[in-house]
């Protein structure tokens, strides 16, 4: 299976090695220079040992994008706490708050941007992750406050699929 990865960057996943390196400085401060070589040796080795557990390397096409992807998901987040802070506590005026299901159909395929949207759409209060049919490719998705569900469908299709594709395919 042809991933498009080099042996290279399979040996070495610089990604993986700088954000290890990071949690290990921000767990083990304050910051010396022996922690940081000790932080690099133990991201290396441990990213190197976590090849072999996946096989399906990520092929990033457009990385920049990504930058984008954070701001739009951090805006959201920020906004969806808001909002079902406003539900839980019952300011909703008089307005009934109905949850549902709603399926969307994907276009994405790659599982890591799958995984990503997972855990964009989890990490967004009032909406849960409820599965996924590979089948028709089809996510189905719970909210807290569905209103109206052709704009779930736009809100993942056009805000985040379409980044994550343009990010993993």
């Amino acid at each position: 299976m042809k991933t498009g990865v080099t042996p290279a960057a399979r040996r070495f996943p610089l990604v993986l090695i700088a954000v290890l390196t990071g949690m290990w400085l921000l767990l083990n401060q304050p910051f010396s220079p022996g922690q940081a070589v000790l932080g690099v040796l133990l991201a290396i080795t441990l990213a190197r040992a976590s090849v072999v557990l996946r096989p399906v390397q990520p092929k990033l096409s457009r990385a920049y994008l990504a930058i984008v992807l954070l701001v739009f998901t951090l805006k959201d987040i920020v906004l969806s706490n808001m909002k079902t802070a406003r539900i839980v506590l019952g300011l909703v005026r008089n307005r009934d708050v109905k949850s549902g299901f709603v399926e969307i159909p994907l276009e994405l395929k790659d599982p890591h941007g799958l995984a990503v949207l997972a855990g964009i759409v989890t990490a967004t209060p009032g909406t849960v992750w409820a599965g996924l049919d590979l089948v028709t490719n089809t996510l189905t998705l719970h909210v807290l406050d569905l209103t109206n569900e052709a704009e779930w469908i736009d809100w993942i299709k056009n805000r985040y699929e379409h980044l994550l594709i343009g990010i993993f395919e």
